[in-house]
């Protein structure tokens, strides 16, 4: 049997392989997860959630193990290994209550008919999930589309097999046969899953996957909930806290070595203070080390591939050539490891300006007003994120409305935000969206039920 191997890409040794999924099974196995999902949705919220919570605990006495396994075959530094680890039942008794709440039957009168709404599950929900968030991404998907009465099928990124394993095995341990099954491979596969009889995929990755997802699912009508990536802009203003500013900036930047689906991967900065903030920002960027993920003071870690090493270094070459200024980095990179870089003078026209770079390089663009930083910021087809700093509410606020992104911090990023609210991006950055209340309904199919007195 053909396996998929995993490799470590601070060390580009094997951590390890999975069987990959023969795409001619994939419409068996759908169809044996739609025969476990009548009996899997008759066991009722109350069951069904006191299962995932009992497998969410075995979760969490494994923190530090998936931790590690999440830095050796990400890359990403072991302290933020933990934080996700640790974060996947943090608040899930909660969550599991919110979707329930969000599910209950709701009834609408008049002085001769009751209408009924009902939430039903959909029945076999496809999740695809990326590999920079390899874990918590599944988690996401998994968690509202089981608790709703809906079967999974999960198929992991392909750079990312042993996480998604791990995840379903632990899960696996406590749920019902067939409710949650794992698919290993990458583009045939997941095209095959696609096109297969599920009722909803549940995609996060790239603008072009998504495009093509939604192209195939609407052949037979299959309801989709994409996240498909940013260009997040950040607006500085000439009244803002600077050294906040530069924190900020360089943390969104570079966390996960700016493999972040809403990393700031454009800042614009009045003229009158950009050479100040620029300044601070490179002296807060001089402080990161750049290494092994399982070092303790590696607070950067390696791209996750040559692929996307080639990528990110290509757009950096680029944009030097078209007139940019490094500012630090962009040269002495080793292996998968790209140094943090940071440009100024980053022009429209360049690609690092338009097309997303999920890589460690904080891009300064100064802008001779506000007006024209809000153009600029709105000049790409993405729209997931965007962040805006400065001390006068009134003008954050507003500018912040003016904004085409689907979430919008000010003085601060998008994350954390009030529970409740839902994960979305706007224009090519989503379709459908994760969390809240309506979020979690998108894994139901709504029905009205009216009779007559």
């Amino acid at each position: 049997m053909p396996t998929l191997k995993s490799y470590n890409p601070a060390t580009g040794t094997v951590m390890g392989e999975v069987p990959i999924t023969n795409p001619g099974d994939i419409p068996e196995m759908v169809k044996k997860s739609r025969n476990a999902q009548p009996s899997w949705d008759q066991l009722g919220h109350h069951a069904r959630n006191k299962l995932l919570v009992d497998a969410y605990r075995d979760i969490q006495s494994q923190t530090e193990r998936l931790a590690s396994l999440i830095t050796r075959e990400m890359g990403k530094p072991f302290r933020e290994g933990l934080i996700e680890a640790e974060s996947l039942g943090s608040h899930l008794e909660e969550e599991l209550r919110e979707i329930e709440l969000a599910v209950v039957p709701e009834t609408y009168r008049d002085e001769k008919s009751l209408s009924t709404v009902y939430r039903d599950p959909l029945g076999v929900c496809a999740a695809i999930t990326p590999w920079n968030f390899p874990l918590s991404m599944p988690s996401w998907m998994v968690i509202p589309a089981l608790s709703t009465g809906n079967v999974v099928l999960l198929k992991p990124s392909e750079e990312t097999p042993l996480c998604g394993q791990a995840f379903v095995d632990i899960l696996n341990a406590h749920l019902p046969k067939d409710v949650l099954n794992v698919i290993h491979g990458a583009d045939e596969q997941g095209k095959k899953l696609v096109e297969s009889n599920v009722d909803l995929i549940a995609f996060t990755g790239s603008r072009e996957t998504g495009k093509d997802i939604l192209r195939s699912a609407s052949r037979t009508f299959k309801r989709v909930v994409l996240e498909m990536g940013g260009k997040d802009p950040m607006i500085i203003l000439e009244d803002a806290h600077l050294e906040k500013a530069a924190r900020f900036a360089a943390f969104n930047s570079f966390r996960n070595s700016g493999q972040v689906c809403v990393s700031t991967e454009r800042i614009f900065v009045p003229e009158k203070i950009a050479e100040q903030f620029e300044a601070l920002l490179v002296e807060t960027v001089e402080g990161l080390e750049l290494g092994d993920g399982m070092k303790e003071t590696t607070t950067l870690g390696p791209m996750v591939n040559s692929r996307q090493r080639d990528h990110v270094l290509g757009q950096i070459d680029d944009a030097v050539t078209e007139g940019a200024e490094i500012l630090l980095g962009g040269d002495g990179h080793k292996d998968n490891f790209v140094k943090p870089t940071v440009l100024t003078n980053v022009t429209e026209s360049m690609s690092i300006a338009s097309d997303e770079t999920f890589g460690p390089v904080a891009c300064v663009t100064r802008v001779a007003s506000v007006d024209e930083a809000i153009r600029k910021a709105n000049s790409t087809p993405f729209g997931l994120g965007a962040a805006v700093f400065g001390e006068n509410e009134e003008e954050t606020s507003r500018i912040a409305r003016q904004l085409n992104a689907g979430m919008v911090g000010i003085n601060q990023g998008v994350a954390p935000c009030v529970r409740g609210t839902p994960w979305i991006g706007a224009r090519e950055s989503g379709y459908g969206f994760h969390k809240s209340k309506d979020g979690h309904r998108q894994f139901t199919q709504t029905r009205v039920v009216t009779k007559r007195f």
